[in-house]
């Protein structure tokens, strides 16, 4: 996969750009992976839907943090993650829509608590999924990351990890579970995009050994 044209030198990590909207915990997530060497990445910027718990956390971590809300139209994200050399949009719990830039196509990468393409459209999110799944009387959930392109939790699929939903699960409960596999799928994920061993083929994503 190619990406948007870039200076940084051969060995310098690649770049991220994190797009969030409310705790933070999956971006501290990547952060924490990056920091102990298990994910070979850099955050050069964190655009914030709102002001909120994340953004902060951002902040106190000092990095790049933007607050910009609304729907970004994809001149205007292409350019905020241009400026600081990102290389990949990366969403952490992002709940706008993304108009996905001409020039980060393929580029763009989601998480979202379920399995996909179950439980997922627009308003699907947060606790909204965890619902849904215990009112479906589903046996398992999980979570699904993929790339992003024109629809609501849509594109091709990178990596999925599944538990199980339990007799006595309230929606917090299964949040609590899947997000436990959030934090080991999304490394995953990003750290076979980011060694280039995913190739894009229309609808799908194959991983090469």
């Amino acid at each position: 996969m190619t990406g948007p044209s870039h200076t940084l030198g051969p060995s310098t990590p690649p770049r991220l750009g994190i797009l969030l909207s409310g705790s933070g915990r999956t971006l501290i997530n990547i952060l924490d992976r990056i920091e102990s060497g298990r994910l070979n990445a850099h955050v050069s910027i964190v655009i914030a839907s709102r002001e909120c718990l994340g953004a902060q956390r951002a902040r106190d971590r000092g990095l790049d943090t933007r607050i910009v809300p609304g729907v970004i139209p994809g001149a205007d994200l292409a350019s905020l993650l241009q400026s600081a050399q990102a290389q990949w949009a990366v969403l952490a719990g992002y709940l706008k829509y993304i108009n996905v830039p001409i020039e980060y196509r393929g580029r763009v990468v989601n998480i979202h608590p379920a399995l996909l393409p179950a439980f997922g459209g627009q308003g699907m999110y947060g606790h909204r999924v965890h619902e849904a799944v215990l009112a479906a009387g589903c046996r398992v959930s999980g979570c699904t990351v993929h790339i992003v392109d024109e629809e609501f939790d849509h594109g091709p699929i990178l990596v999925q990890r599944a538990c199980e939903v339990r007799e006595d699960d309230s929606p917090e409960s299964l949040a609590e579970r899947v997000f436990r596999l959030e934090c080991e799928a999304y490394p995953e994920a990003l750290e076979l995009l980011l060694s280039g061993r995913v190739q894009l083929e229309g609808a799908r994503a194959r991983i090469r050994p």
